[in-house]
């Protein structure tokens, strides 16, 4: 409280200054333009400013002396307006303005009193309160890893190690709004530092848990995110009053030095996806066709294994009857499966030996050739026009009359 009341003191004293300096220059213009003069004290002011007053009303004395009678209550009267008009400047000092998008805050001896809403406001003047005024509708940017541009790097800052060992230079951007004027006055020495700092700690933290690939490409929207929600959740638990409105990685990339190294890695990591992929389509080629060949080859296993067991009972079947057949007639039998036997032979030859009686010759006809003959005209025959047809009977005929001299010949 001595403090407030000496301060109180010199500012009353100061303003009182200004406006008995202000009533003094009306009688003398040069009042506090001499060289070498600095401004007098307030008790030779005022005895000043009396001795005028009595030299108004035609009375004189000395520095000391007070003037009696009707002087003195004008006197008094001059001393009460002034001190109404310094009590008016001191009161009109109270009102300030708070506009949209911010939020003003009062304190009564530096100790929190209430939070005013956008309009004109006021409160008891100094030393006694005092208002703050936040702004809560500003959004503050803080650069991480870079200042102004991405190419003015700071690297203490944007070089961090990942979960495989590798170093990468990352740099973003934090964009904050205030929540709450009370906590952001309170317990905040600096605002910026204190996002600049958890916001370091997180994306550090964020990286130090994923590969180099993970970050540079995969993943690079989903680390700023998880370094927005890590980064709140840190100015939270600190009380700062601070909103992470958005994380924006501007650039993530190897350092400048094994930036030559990294980019042959990178070529040799495509060509062996590149190959890779071009094995799996031959994979995807070949593979279906086998297991289709597979299949089908089964499946014709087992037909065949089907029909040959079908065939097998059929035959038993077709044996169990001939045995009963052949039980009631032996001889029947035997020449009726001699006959379909010798039928079947002869069906499926094309040669046919003939035996002529009294003699020993055999007769060779080339049925085969025939045969043969007959089915390559027949074909020619429906290939061509229809007028060529007719030259194919002098063929036959010769044929049929070679074979009718050949049996005249036996005869």
């Amino acid at each position: 409280m001595p403090g407030y009341v000496k301060d109180f003191r010199d500012r009353l004293k100061q303003r009182s200054l200004r406006l008995l300096g202000a009533l003094m220059s009306l009688n003398d213009p040069q009042w506090g333009r001499r060289p070498n003069q600095g401004p007098p004290d307030l008790d030779e002011l005022w005895r000043d400013f009396n001795r005028k007053l009595n030299s108004l009303f035609g009375r004189r004395g000395g520095a000391g002396d007070e003037p009696p009678g009707p002087g003195a209550r004008k006197v008094g009267g001059g001393a009460g307006l002034l001190l109404g008009l310094i009590v008016a400047v001191w009161l009109a000092s109270g009102f300030y303005i708070v506009y949209e998008g911010q939020r003003g805050v009062v304190l009564r001896f530096g100790r929190y009193v209430e939070t005013t809403l956008p309009g004109p406001r006021w409160h008891l003047p100094y030393p006694i309160e005092s208002a703050e005024v936040v702004n809560l509708a500003q959004v503050r940017t803080v650069e991480i890893g870079y200042r102004q541009n991405v190419k003015s790097k700071v690297e203490k800052e944007s070089l961090m190690l990942t979960d495989d060992e590798n170093i990468v230079d990352v740099q973003f951007a934090v964009q904050y709004v205030l929540k709450s004027p009370i906590d952001f006055l309170f317990n905040n020495r600096g605002p910026d530092d204190a996002v600049l700092q958890a916001a370091e700690t997180a994306i550090r933290e964020i990286v130090g848990r994923n590969s180099m690939d993970f970050v540079l490409y995969e993943g690079r929207a989903e680390v700023a995110a998880r370094a927005q929600k890590l980064m709140q959740e840190i100015l939270d638990r600190y009380g700062t009053g601070i909103n992470i409105s958005k994380v924006t990685m501007q650039d993530a990339q190897p350092p400048q030095q094994v930036q030559a190294a990294f980019n042959d890695a990178v070529e040799a990591g495509q060509d062996r996806e590149r190959q890779k992929n071009e094995g799996q389509a031959y994979a995807n080629d070949v593979i279906p066709k086998a297991r289709g060949m597979a299949a089908r080859l089964t499946q014709e296993a087992e037909g065949y294994r089907q029909r040959m067991i079908e065939q097998s009972e059929g035959d038993a079947s077709r044996f169990r009857q001939i045995v009963a057949e052949y039980n009631k007639a032996p001889q029947v039998t035997r020449d009726r499966l001699y006959i379909e036997a010798m039928q079947q032979i002869m069906s499926n030859t094309t040669k046919v030996l003939i035996d002529q009686k009294g003699g020993n010759n055999l007769l060779y006809l080339p049925l085969d050739k025939i045969i043969q003959m007959s089915g390559a005209g027949a074909t020619e025959g429906a290939a061509k026009p229809a007028e060529s047809a007719p030259a194919q009977e002098p063929s036959t005929a010769r044929s049929r009359e070679a074979f009718r001299s050949r049996e005249r010949e036996s005869r």
